[in-house]
């Protein structure tokens, strides 16, 4: 599993995107680490 945002402007590691990132597995886990500089509504999905 990985999350996708959308309209953040985060890196492409942080963003889900599963041809970057690899999936998480089960019982697996990864820090996403970003900093929001812009003020909005965001979603995401997995």
């Amino acid at each position: 599993t990985t999350v996708h945002w959308h309209g953040l402007r985060i890196s492409d590691e942080m963003d889900g995107n599963p041809r970057i990132q690899n999936p998480v597995p089960p019982g697996g886990t990864f820090r996403y680490e970003y900093i929001v500089e812009d003020a909005g509504t965001f979603w995401y999905h997995s």
